[in-house]
């Protein structure tokens, strides 16, 4: 293997598509509870009593505390692998990475939600590659969209989440020559500006929904969704980060079982100054190895903006309405230093499924710079004087289990690329 892409490679990316397979890492939290459920919402800074306090969540709609939607789903954060091997004449494909050594990004996320996550559930995953598109990168030359559906449930019921998770593979050293971010400017913030954060941060919790229904009908095409300010991004938002989320895709580990896993996957290990192996992820919190991978400075996590944009939805929206749907895009980094205001706009109001009230919102991530570095769209079902309380969506093609939503997302998605 190299650090380049190359079409046998690829090639070889398209033989796995619609293979379910182990996932890459063990799950967090095995059997999340209510501890799980809040330091997940503080590892994004959200308070929320709805996911943090077990009291107040018991006098809701729901009964009794449950997980925000990041936590339901998330790629590492949760899941038992349903699959656990591969069968023997897809070993030798399955084996390796076609493209070892080509940097990877997590670029864009496509979630939705069917049911709630209570405390002390064990849950399966499942999940595979469903898509490989051979792309030119602005940022560096030759890139591969490797898109993959993965998908949750209880054991036993109910099926909770899906997503489509896009990961943007790009050759770092391509990415260095063409030098893309050398432009971008880190500048100091005056004790103004992070006064007026400060206030701004203040604020927020008064305008979280929370307990009092927004009703549908009081709703109108147009309606700003407020702001959240997140930032200015600081290493130790990383750390803290890190507490609640684990280490993510990559499983990185400490001490003994860091070396188990440089044995696993040499290529994901390079020498640092003292010519000890480290791993690639330290570009997130060590400025220097960010400057190597073609960046100013370190930058975050692309799951970092989408829970961001997944706070904004929950906190305009209420205890009493269900985040049904959410995609964003993550087109520019946000580095250590960064503040980005987390806003959305109503943009359509309407039936869903024929008498299911929702409304369809345009959601953004804006940096200090005037830059939209995070856009996105969320669907959320909103309870109704008319139309009553909030009634749950279904399942794609009405599945019932594991096998059947990652099948119906499969479908769904070779659907859309027919047409596009």
């Amino acid at each position: 293997m190299s650090d380049r892409i190359t079409d046998e490679g690829v090639e070889r990316l398209r033989a796995r598509i619609g293979v379910a397979r182990p996932h890459s890492a063990p799950p967090h939290y095995l059997c999340p509870n209510e501890d799980a459920f809040r330091h997940v919402a503080l590892a994004y800074g959200d308070d929320n009593p709805l996911w943090c306090d077990p009291d107040y969540a018991g006098t809701t709609r729901w009964g009794g505390p449950i997980a925000s939607p990041q936590l339901v789903g998330g790629d590492t954060l949760i899941g038992e692998d349903e699959v656990t091997s591969i069968p023997d004449e897809q070993r030798e494909s399955m084996k390796g990475d076609p493209l070892g050594g080509v940097h990877a990004f997590y670029a864009g996320s496509h979630r939705e939600w069917w049911n709630p996550l209570g405390p002390g559930r064990r849950i399966v995953r499942r999940n595979a590659l469903v898509g490989v598109h051979d792309k030119r990168s602005e940022f560096a030359g030759r890139a591969v969209h490797e898109w993959f559906g993965e998908v949750f449930a209880v054991q036993g019921g109910p099926v909770l989440s899906g997503q489509y998770r896009l990961m943007i593979r790009a050759e770092r050293e391509k990415a260095v020559e063409r030098n893309t971010n050398a432009s971008v400017e880190l500048s100091p913030y005056s004790d103004d500006e992070i006064a007026a954060i400060t206030e701004a941060v203040a604020a927020e919790r008064d305008r979280r929904r929370g307990s009092e229904p927004r009703w549908f009908e009081d709703v109108n095409e147009g309606d700003a969704m407020g702001t959240l300010v997140k930032g200015p991004l600081r290493v130790t938002d990383m750390v803290v980060w890190h507490t609640g989320m684990g280490m993510g895709l990559y499983g990185v580990a400490a001490l003994r079982q860091g070396h188990d896993q440089r044995r696993r996957m040499p290529r994901f290990f390079r020498p640092d100054d003292l010519n000890i192996p480290d791993v690639q992820q330290r570009v997130h919190w060590d400025p220097e190895w960010a400057r190597r991978a073609g960046n100013p400075a370190s930058y975050d996590y692309g799951r970092m903006r989408e829970t961001w944009l997944i706070h904004l939805c929950t906190d305009w929206m209420g205890d009493d309405a269900w985040l049904w749907r959410m995609d964003c895009q993550f087109r520019r980094f946000n580095y250590v230093g960064d503040t980005h205001w987390m806003g959305g706009t109503v943009t359509r109001k309407f039936l869903a499924d024929g008498d299911r009230p929702a409304v369809e919102c345009e959601l953004r991530g804006l940096n200090q710079r005037g830059e939209t570095t995070t856009p996105g769209h969320a669907t959320i079902l909103l309870p109704s004087r008319e139309h009553g309380p909030v009634r749950l969506p279904e399942p794609p093609g009405g599945a019932t289990d594991c096998r059947e939503a990652l099948d119906a997302l499969a479908a769904r998605f070779a659907a859309d690329e027919s047409t596009d």
